[in-house]
């Protein structure tokens, strides 16, 4: 497992239609997604009821990728949206294509402000594999073991799933 998660913060959107319009959004995520080389598999966009005198509801819309997916959540009573771009990059570097994917949705929102991250997944899984690997019981001894339990502890604050 290996990836490229980004993230996008934005402020001040000048595209109002974008964050009330999950049938606009989805085109321009759709088209957004084809010109990037990524490929779409599904993709699901909601908008929500607006509050009484609250103006108009956002939109939250998911595009799944062949390669992984893109979400975005709208919040027009303050301009601004955020934008989740995640692809896997076993076999092929897709990197590029999901920077140039977020580029095209931070442009079609036209905001004042970008926060950016980005966060390269996978690490902690490669050595995880390889110690797995490494550890792995002989094959007549797995089914005995049943299931091994691979998660770590939980913070304090949250409990232990069972």
């Amino acid at each position: 497992m290996h990836g490229l998660h980004l993230t996008a913060d934005l402020a001040g959107c000048a595209g109002a239609p974008l964050l009330t319009d999950p049938a606009l959004l989805r085109r321009v995520c759709t088209d957004a997604v084809a010109a990037a080389g990524l490929h779409a598999v599904a993709e699901l966009f909601h908008a929500f009821a607006a509050a009484p005198q609250a103006g108009a509801a956002g939109v939250t819309g998911v595009v799944l990728l062949a390669e992984s997916h893109l979400a975005v959540h709208t919040w027009p009573e303050i301009g601004a949206a955020t934008l989740d771009v995640y692809v896997c990059n076993v076999g092929v570097d897709n990197s590029a294509r999901a920077r140039a994917l977020l580029e095209a949705l931070i442009a079609a929102f036209a905001p004042d402000a970008v926060e950016r991250h980005a966060i390269e997944r996978g690490s902690v899984g490669a050595a995880a594999d390889a110690q797995a690997t490494a550890a792995a019981p002989a094959p007549e001894l797995a089914g005995a073991l049943g299931r091994v339990d691979t998660t770590r502890a939980a913070p304090p604050s949250l409990p232990r799933a069972a």
